[in-house]
């Protein structure tokens, strides 16, 4: 692990430095407290100096709040093109960066050591492990592990599967539950027994599966935490005995009759283990499971691919895509079975892609091995 170095009372400390997104241990630290300004605390951010804090922990977040506030506004006196998706994503790369300036210490029993800080531990064994001495994390990420630890205990309520899914840290919560209402409506292929699910995250489409009659099913996912998060939502489902989990790069070996992907709905580099339900760098998971499916596919088997078409909308893939990548992988299209979504950005006429997201639709594409 990195280490993050800095002074403070005339000596010098060290802690392991840990980041999510990846991000470099800092090599320029200040030590503050609740006697920083904002202004002060913007201007060190964004020359890329680490603010370790030393104050109250509710200073700490408010503090972070009025940076935040600061970045916006100077984003808004220099926006471009406000269509433009490439721009706003760097924008976003960018405050992510300040935001994360702002730093806290836990130490080997994940304690913070501040003000009216609160119990932080179970949250940070869910997303770190055991605590295997002292580290240093961006508050801003301490927050998401805060926040996913309530979704977690919360569950999402799941109307295909009457109960909940309880996402973990790091991996994509199913709260746009069109794809799975797709999933749970499209007729299954004839004499289907035998399925995979590609990028599993969760669980929940596996559990779909499971519950709408698939013998056996195998979900996969490349990430550590999806793999252990949705063999718990299986096993609390009550699905154990018919789904298998399997950490993999989409495909297990064997064939099946039905295989399941949804993958990341936009092409884009993830800049977290988070972002990876959503950006799939170079389309690497779709193309993947296109190119693979013919050969993974029983005899009669369908494959089936949820996405949305946003990024046809937003300009970020032809629209021709698609029908290219499906001939090229030698598949032809059974059917398709179309939802618009009813998430809350879907319907905000203020987020500067309305348009694009007014118009976005969702697709079950039901394929099959071309011959």
């Amino acid at each position: 692990m990195p280490t993050m170095t800095w002074n403070e009372d005339d000596c010098q400390y060290s802690a392991r430095w840990h980041s999510e997104s990846g991000a470099a241990a800092p090599s320029r630290v200040v030590v503050i407290g609740d006697d920083t300004t904002a202004n002060q605390a913007y201007r060190l951010a964004r020359s890329g100096t680490a603010l370790l804090w030393r104050g109250d922990y509710h200073n700490a977040r408010q503090l972070l709040t009025a940076i935040g506030r600061r970045i916006d506004r100077a984003a808004a006196r220099r926006e471009g093109d406000p269509a433009d998706f490439a721009a706003h994503r760097a924008q976003r790369a960018e405050r992510a960066r300040i935001l994360g300036a702002l730093i806290v210490r836990l130490d080997d029993r994940y304690d913070l050591g501040l003000r009216r800080a609160p119990e932080i531990r179970q949250a940070c064994v869910d997303a770190y492990g055991e605590p295997d001495g002292a580290m240093c994390i961006a508050l801003s990420e301490l927050l998401g592990v805060l926040s996913a630890r309530q979704w977690h205990e919360k569950g999402v309520p799941i109307p295909a599967l009457g109960a909940r899914i309880h996402p973990c840290y790091g991996v994509f919560s199913p709260v746009r539950g069109e794809y799975i209402d797709l999933a749970a409506r499209a007729p299954l292929p004839a004499g289907a027994r035998v399925a995979f699910d590609l990028g599993t995250g969760t669980g929940v489409l596996a559990a779909v599966l499971a519950r709408r009659g698939m013998q056996r099913v195998t979900a996969t996912d490349i990430n550590p935490r999806a793999v252990e998060c949705s063999r718990a939502n299986i096993e609390r489902l009550g699905y154990r005995d018919r789904v298998d989990v399997a950490l993999a790069d989409l495909y297990p070996q064997g064939r099946a009759d039905l295989i399941v992907c949804n993958p990341p709905w936009l092409p884009g580099r993830p800049t977290s283990a988070l972002e990876q339900g959503v950006y799939d760098e170079d389309s690497q998971m779709l193309h993947g499971f296109l190119n693979g499916l013919a050969a993974h596919l029983s005899i009669g088997g369908e494959g089936w691919l949820i996405l949305s078409d946003l990024a046809e909308q937003l300009g970020e893939r032809a629209s021709d895509h698609l029908a290219q990548r499906f001939a090229a992988a030698g598949l032809r299209v059974v059917d398709r079975l179309d939802t618009t979504p009813t998430h809350r950005r879907s319907k905000d006429s203020s987020d500067r892609f309305h348009a694009a997201r007014s118009r976005e639709r969702t697709s079950l594409w039901r394929l099959a091995a071309d011959g």
